[in-house]
């Protein structure tokens, strides 16, 4: 019966025979669509484990923040030398630097292991003792070994939670909760800006706290994760059909959403089997089709594209040092905290838009709007720093920028740039393309934590808004010719959509989007129309097309089977004697 929908998801209830949907399954059928949110306790279950998981990274980013203002004082590299700001950003940097050199690169081989329970359970290790450890550490080094595998923990674990949640999630409501990563990273970080301010003169040494307060979330992540139904789809990649199954009938509300859903990830195994090379499965091999194949390599290149925009934008130079910055604005200490609490309200709050907007105006869309809107906002409060004195006019012009900045952040580039890593891979390179896609995000995260003490220093505030807000721009431009449009599409659709070469891409951005957009919004005319690049039938899915065949070559060789059993059974031929 799955596979019958498969063919016609809008025809299920025209089904005949013996095939035919009782009540129940075409009830089930209209849920999806009708109350979308009515899901399985065992799904509710991923979902909130996998938000824990987000909150546990959002809080470890946080943690340096506030402890940025002693540690150093403590640990002797508070000077104005080259040498103690280098290592300042060094420390906050490790666990970017452990992500992007190791972390990321444990998920996919980890993963083909123990599957993606497995790999959360081990990256909650490590987010949970390295981040105890940090706390009791009596020196610099100390504390970057500890933050350092801090990196491992947190590499492994953004690769695979956004998996699990786009694999075990349906089509309908699968981008709001893989969004969902932004969304609880972005509590996390408000988390942890509450965690600084009320440990902010708790004892001699509150830094340690603040540290160390991380380990809270990261406790029920290791103790949930175990309860958690496996990916359908790591299961199926292990050739383990019934276990798949199995899992699937946890995750959906009726069999016969399970068994299309099975059926319809059976059809892009088989697609991937046309399309990609299955000789050599090392990892080494593996990682360099990620720019070998053109299918891959166009989502790789895709995925670099929203990652890396993430780190251009500057969100992280406020995530990671708004303290410093709401000081150098003239705040004092506890005011800092106070604003960096604002912060992280804000960018929490606004994130909440992006589970309505991602599956209704869609992944390139929100980023083409919310890029010049994040530069102007970046801009305006780089100008702000020139308002004479120190008073309390300067400090809120400047954190009033760059609350609007957070405010166009957290629906646009905050929740899509992982959402959307998360989809463009093909199954077979999945865990090793959404490692190359964090590593990617949080390598340049790294570079953008160690470097700020000292363009801080070399620029002043005024001149390091600037320096990103013309980023900003930068990413604008990349996002608009190398990033294809996902949205409502199927993961398994997205192989048709990044079969289009890129140079045909980028040329219909430049020929036909360009001008359009320049006749429409500049001279406002309200008479023309964009000729669509792809011209899918959004009533059927793409898959559907693959799945009629393999459906129609499943009764051709049941057919077949039933001749040979019939001649089998009578050697001599109908009437022969």
């Amino acid at each position: 019966k799955g596979a019958l929908v498969a063919r016609d998801p809008t025809g299920y209830e025209d089904i005949t025979g013996h095939e035919a949907l009782d009540q129940a399954e075409i009830k089930a059928l209209r849920d999806e669509v009708l109350h979308k949110w009515r899901v399985t306790p065992f799904l509710l279950l991923t979902i909130v484990t996998c938000s824990i998981g987000a909150i546990v990274q959002g809080w470890d980013q946080t943690g340096s923040n506030g402890a940025t203002i002693k540690f150093p004082e403590v640990y002797g590299i508070d000077g104005e030398n080259i040498r103690d700001k280098m290592l300042v950003g060094l420390v906050n940097a490790a666990p970017y630097i452990g992500t992007a050199f190791v972390g990321c690169w444990l998920s996919d081989p980890i993963n083909d292991l123990v599957g993606r329970r497995g790999t959360i359970f081990f990256s909650a290790n490590f987010c949970l003792w390295p981040v105890l450890g940090s706390a009791f550490c009596n020196s610099w080094p100390q504390l970057l070994a500890c933050r350092l595998l801090l990196g491992f923990g947190m590499g492994s674990k953004a690769s695979t939670i956004p998996l699990l949640a786009a694999e075990t999630a349906p089509a309908p409501i699968r981008g709001a909760i893989v969004m969902g990563w932004q969304l609880w990273t972005a509590f996390g970080i408000l988390l942890g800006t509450i965690a600084n301010l009320a440990v902010s003169n708790m004892g001699p040494e509150p830094w340690r706290f603040q540290l160390g307060s991380a380990i809270i979330p990261a406790i029920p992540l290791c103790v949930l994760i175990y309860f958690c139904p496996e990916s359908p789809r790591w299961y199926m990649k292990k050739g383990q059909y019934r276990a798949a199954m199995a899992s699937l009938l946890r995750l959906r509300t009726n069999a016969v959403q399970a068994g299309r859903d099975l059926y319809y990830i059976h059809v892009q195994l088989e697609l991937e089997h046309q399309y990609i090379r299955r000789g050599s499965w090392n990892y080494a091999a593996k990682f360099l089709e990620l720019f070998t194949i053109p299918r891959v390599r166009r989502a790789t290149l895709a995925s670099f594209t929203v990652m890396i925009a993430q780190q251009m934008c500057g969100i992280n130079i406020i995530a990671f040092y708004s303290t410093t910055l709401f000081r150098n604005a003239g705040a004092g200490d506890f005011e800092a905290l106070l604003a960096s609490l604002g912060f992280g309200l804000v960018n929490f709050l606004f994130a909440f838009p992006a589970i309505w907007a991602i599956d209704t105006f869609g992944r390139r869309s929100l980023l083409l709007f919310t890029f010049p809107h994040m530069a102007w906002a970046l801009f305006a409060a780089g100008l702000c720093t020139l308002i004479p004195g120190k008073d309390g006019l300067h400090l809120a012009m400047v954190a009033l920028f760059i609350y609007l900045f957070a405010a166009f952040y957290s629906p646009g580039e905050g929740p899509i740039a992982f959402a959307y890593s998360a989809e463009v891979h093909p199954l077979s390179h999945r865990e090793i393309g959404m490692a190359w896609s964090v590593a990617t995000c949080l390598g340049w995260a790294a570079v953008v934590s160690i470097t700020f003490p000292l363009m801080l220093a070399q620029l002043g505030t005024m001149g390091l808004f600037f320096f990103y807000a013309g980023f900003n721009v930068v990413a604008f431009v990349m996002i608009f010719l190398f990033l294809p449009e996902s949205k409502q599409r199927t993961l398994e659709e997205l192989d048709y959509i990044f079969a289009v070469p890129t140079r045909v891409f980028m040329k219909y951005q430049v020929t036909q989007t360009l001008p359009f957009w320049f006749k429409r919004w500049i001279l406002l005319r309200k008479d023309v129309s964009l000729e669509p690049l792809y011209r899918l039938d959004t009533s059927m899915p793409l898959e559907v097309e693959m799945a009629d065949a393999l459906h129609e070559n499943d009764k051709a060789m049941v057919e077949i089977k039933d001749m040979v059993g019939h001649v089998q059974s009578h050697p001599r031929g109908p009437g022969g004697r």
